[in-house]
């Protein structure tokens, strides 16, 4: 028969003490196992939350970031209108007299050679040119071609610039004329020049016969 030491038996005969010393012993078990179990908690919390942030994240900032785009864009248009209810506006002639002449016989002899086809006039580069660069699109985008020539598939074929007497009055033309003709070359895009006292008629309808498809 195993002999107990003299400590336990001396606990044994003292009942109140050893009572206390188990329940201290029980409630720090309670205490450690609590707190093992809310460490295991938390880590599944965290990963769950982790889980939910891979896959949910990237979406919710993606809308937020397009909401506050669109707040941002509410607020300038609204700026943009109450700016435009204050001013005043009138019309004004598209073309100067001598841009009318030159689109009046361009037109009559691109309808002389093939009635599908269309002049258009002071059309935006942006408007008929595309480019995965936006920086590029950018710098094209505003610019202008005081003619273009459209085929029958509503895409511009050529574009003619007309050179007037006041078109080279600032000395940035030079190198925006070099940007709109760079662009329009990578899209395939003729470019022809019309000079003011120098294009006679017969030279405009030779070059709407050299242009246009018939």
């Amino acid at each position: 028969m195993p002999v107990m030491p003299a400590e336990i038996l001396a606990l044994l005969d003292k009942p109140w003490p050893l009572a206390i010393l188990l329940a201290i012993g029980a409630v720090i078990g309670m205490a450690i196992e609590r707190f093992v179990e809310g460490e295991k908690r938390e880590e599944r919390r965290a990963y769950w939350q982790e889980r939910k942030a891979k896959n949910r994240g990237p979406n919710l900032r993606t809308i937020e970031r397009a909401e506050r785009q669109q707040a941002q864009q509410s607020d300038f248009a609204a700026n943009q209108l109450k700016a435009v209810s204050k001013a005043a506006f009138t019309s004004r002639a598209l073309l100067n007299k001598s841009e009318a002449n030159v689109f009046a016989a361009l037109d009559k002899a691109v309808i002389a050679r093939n009635p599908r086809w269309q002049v258009m006039a002071q059309v935006s580069l942006g408007e008929f040119l595309a480019s995965p660069d936006k920086d590029a699109f950018r710098a094209v985008n505003s610019k202008r071609v005081d003619f273009a020539l459209m085929d029958d598939k509503c895409r511009v074929v050529h574009a003619l610039e007309y050179q007037g007497s006041g078109h080279n009055v600032s000395n940035c033309a030079p190198a925006r004329d070099a940007v709109k003709k760079e662009a329009l070359r990578k899209a395939g895009i003729g470019y022809h020049e019309i000079v003011a006292g120098h294009t006679t008629p017969a030279e405009l309808r030779a070059l709407v016969e050299k242009l246009v498809a018939g």
